[in-house]
């Protein structure tokens, strides 16, 4: 991964004219004996892994978090360049061309554009070999059930109390008293189903499960923490989720 800030370009563009270069080179020179049908196709994906694709994002951002543990998942390349959030760069202009609601993440694709969160871990999860997509279709079905649990009734109820004890924008008692009796149904159905499996759509992490871990892990400072423990099957997912090397990468602790 090349980490940069939006305004620094040197050390991506030195980074990317070398590669190029090198794989110039290779197409250039004779092809070795028996090799000649493979050179093409070989410098070809060559090239596509090293023009690493862009993430703009801030890497506090839950939803930034959600593309980033994908790639890591995946071991997918990618420049991440930070959209400094505090600055208000997600409201100028250079990001609204990316993302014209001023949200962030966005992705460039070697000029392939892309910005909602979930729409772009499916994207990267797909391009780089769907290690977090079923194959099944059925267990594909219960990825989207659970994904579409997590979009309409998990996460709205999280940001509230996130946004309260983390983010210190203030949520009235009424507002957060709905939200944690949402976030108990939530929990009840997420622990009946992790009973009869190790992560919510089967035996394997999926995007699903992803979607999920962004706001569990900010949920740790706040009340609602001890919700994760009091369900025994939701507090085992939780922590082997936490525990992967693509999380401990995407939250900075590796």
């Amino acid at each position: 991964m090349i980490w940069r800030r939006s305004s620094e370009t040197h050390l991506a563009l030195r980074v990317v004219t070398t590669f190029d270069a090198a794989v110039v080179a290779l197409d250039a020179g004779p092809p070795p004996d028996g090799a000649s049908s493979a050179r093409g196709p070989f410098s070809a994906l060559i090239r596509a892994t090293l023009r690493a694709m862009k993430i703009f994002g801030n890497p506090g951002s839950t939803c930034t978090r959600k593309v980033l543990m994908t790639a890591h998942e995946n071991g997918a390349p990618f420049e991440f360049v930070l959209v400094d959030m505090a600055k208000g760069e997600h409201k100028q202009p250079a990001h609204l061309a990316r993302q014209p609601f001023g949200q962030v993440p966005a992705l460039d694709d070697d000029g392939f554009a892309l910005y909602e969160s979930r729409a772009m871990a499916r994207y990267i999860d797909g391009k780089f070999g769907g290690a977090l997509t079923p194959k099944d279709a059925q267990a594909r079905a219960l990825m989207e059930q659970w994904i579409s649990v997590e979009t309409s009734n998990f996460s709205p109820h999280a940001m509230k109390f996130i946004y309260h004890f983390v983010f210190k924008r203030e949520q009235t008692p009424d507002v957060l008293k709905t939200a944690g009796d949402k976030l108990d149904l939530a929990f009840r159905e997420l622990d009946k189903r992790l009973a009869k499996e190790p992560f919510v759509a089967g035996p394997s992490l999926t995007i699903a499960d992803v979607c999920f871990a962004p706001y569990l892990e900010y949920l740790g400072p706040t009340p609602v923490a001890g919700k994760i423990t009091e369900h025994v099957h939701v507090a085992r997912w939780w922590t082997e989720i936490s525990n992967r090397p693509a999380w401990q990468k995407t939250v900075g602790r590796d």
